[in-house]
């Protein structure tokens, strides 16, 4: 029994160890884009939307705080102000109206005051602008296939790279899109519901057979981001991730033209593009 539980020691202090290592280095892993280890946060931000997400959950954070704050302090006076000892002879009033009035205004005033900028930011993740490129991205078992309708309709497949890092979201071709421009992400699903995620620019949304939601996002740094499905679609849902590379306007026509090379393809499928739909 002692030789077992100084093992257990030994492994839990290892384990310490360990963590305290991945906390204080969790940096020098740490890329734009992607998860870091020991990550507590959100990642950091790399789109107009994303920036605006992270000042909500911090203004949510600081009320929220805030009022567990004030609720604990009531606790702490009723305890010991109110107990059987301090207060032998109860009080037997039944109503004030002052605390009454408050109590009611009090949190609907609260409400208001988180429901103007929760309905600005859906209003902006809701409301695509006027689209400089659209890229339309469909969820397969289990993979995505990226096409673009403004830039010569071609289609290519993004499969996981067994040899690429980040683990598990390395690609073989990753989605392309140029840095401060805004991009319309068409989506829709091949077989079963799938979902669009990219933390980084706060984009969300469900890829349905059948149907063809959008979302948007603008690049504001270049590099590589990451995602991943987030509906579960299958046995290899987690090996379906998402990589956008960040680049330049030039970078990114030459990109086109090569690309037009080797995804050539001779469908004849319609898409729509940021003009709006053709035939």
């Amino acid at each position: 029994m002692r030789m077992s539980m100084g093992r257990m020691g030994r492994q839990l202090l290892g384990l310490a160890v360990a963590g305290l290592t991945l906390a204080t280095g969790g940096s020098a892993f740490a890329e734009l884009g992607q998860p870091k280890p020991w990550e507590w946060t959100l990642q950091e931000s790399g789109s107009p939307v994303m920036d605006n997400i992270v000042w909500f959950h911090n203004f949510l954070f600081v009320l929220i705080t805030l009022i567990t704050l004030f609720v604990l302090a009531l606790l702490v006076v009723v305890v010991i102000k109110f107990n059987a000892r301090a207060n032998p002879v109860p009080s037997r009033t039944t109503h004030n109206t002052l605390i009454e009035v408050a109590w009611t205004l009090v949190p609907v005033l609260i409400l208001v005051g988180i429901s103007v900028p929760s309905f600005r930011l859906l209003f902006l993740e809701l409301d695509v602008p006027k689209a400089d490129i659209t890229v339309k991205a469909t969820g397969k078992q289990w993979y995505w296939s990226y096409a673009y309708p403004d830039n010569g309709k071609f289609e290519f497949d993004s499969l996981m790279a067994q040899d690429k890092q980040p683990r598990l979201l390395g690609v073989d071709n990753e989605m392309v899109v140029p840095v401060n421009k805004v991009i319309r992400v068409q989506v829709t699903g091949a077989d079963v519901i799938h979902a669009f995620a990219l933390p980084a620019f706060g984009v969300k949304i469900d890829a349905i057979p059948g149907r063809l939601n959008e979302t948007w996002f603008k690049a504001t740094k270049t590099g590589m981001f990451y995602g991943q499905c987030s509906e579960l679609c299958g046995k290899d849902h987690a090996f379906m991730p998402i990589a956008i590379r960040v680049v330049e306007d030039q970078e990114f026509a030459s990109w086109v033209e090569t690309a037009k090379k080797k995804f050539a393809s001779g469908g004849t499928s319609t898409y729509a593009s940021a003009a709006g739909p053709t035939q």
